[in-house]
């Protein structure tokens, strides 16, 4: 594991800026040795930059744990997706006896979920709903596809109360059942809306920036030009942590590290095929 390298992986990310400060702390220890290589004062830089180093450990500590409380709620989220729509299904699945009804909910259930993972990513694709024409037109007419389709699920179950074949006791269940995939959903777009401030963020990666470039004033009397070697290690670790909690604060894309929607809309839609034709 040590030797794989993926498209997420930080230093395949990152090659080109630690190649940069590679060369720029070179060029400081450079300097520093050819201008002033006995200045007494560098050599007391190293308590003051182990303070600093501290200091920017904490902060990113709290960027990776906020970053990680974000994934982990969507993904708590999908999970209430994925039980609420096989709740959904079975209870529809054993009321419901006409065909024609049985294939609109086996259709609508997984375009849901499918409709709500494309949303989250800014863009809804067609071709993996199952729509018939009426559907398409009226869907097309919305600019929220997934509260679109809840709606036309809505107006099936009120038709199925109102002809008798869905009692009062249990349309008030499956209402639950549709108000907790929009709650779901609700969460999620709360995640996806609500970004980390980018001040905050800004300033943890000058504050980096600035730590690094300046790290072989402190070790340059020390290590020599191994000084620059230190400052780019420690460079491609704390940038890397950087890295991961940027990719993992938003869940909903296509990277590695992000949910597998992709997979667990393919379940739902394989599991309410299964319940509706048993």
């Amino acid at each position: 594991m040590i030797f794989a390298f993926h498209k997420s992986d930080t230093l395949r990310i990152l090659w080109k800026q630690i190649i940069y400060i590679s060369l720029f702390t070179l060029l400081i220890d450079f300097l520093v040795l050819q201008y002033a290589p006995n200045a007494i004062f560098l050599e007391k830089l190293v308590s003051v930059y182990s303070l600093i180093g501290f200091v920017i450990s904490l902060l990113l500590i709290f960027r990776t744990n906020t970053a990680y409380d974000r994934w982990w709620e969507g993904r708590k989220k999908w999970g209430e997706l994925v039980n609420d729509t096989r709740n959904l299904a079975i209870k529809l699945a054993s009321i419901v006896e006409e065909q024609e009804d049985r294939d609109f909910f086996t259709r609508m259930i997984p375009n849901f979920v499918f409709a709500a993972k494309e949303h989250l990513r800014r863009g809804v694709k067609f071709e993996e709903l199952e729509l018939l024409d009426s559907e398409v037109g009226f869907i097309t007419t919305k600019n929220h596809k997934p509260l679109a389709i809840s709606q036309l699920i809505y107006k099936r179950l009120f038709v199925l109360k109102n002809n008798g074949t869905i009692s009062e006791e249990e349309f008030i269940v499956l209402d639950r059942n549709c108000n907790k995939l929009m709650d779901s959903l609700g969460g999620c777009e709360r995640i996806k809306n609500t970004p980390i401030p980018f001040s905050y963020s800004l300033f943890i990666k000058k504050f980096i920036f600035i730590y690094v470039t300046t790290l072989p004033l402190a070790f340059v009397t020390i290590f020599g030009y191994f000084s620059a070697f230190i400052a780019t290690f420690i460079f491609y670790v704390l940038v890397s942590i950087e890295v991961i909690a940027e990719e993992i604060e938003d869940p909903f894309g296509r990277d590695d590290n992000d949910l597998p929607t992709d997979m667990l809309c393919d379940k739902i839609r394989s599991t309410t095929k299964e319940v509706f034709l048993n």
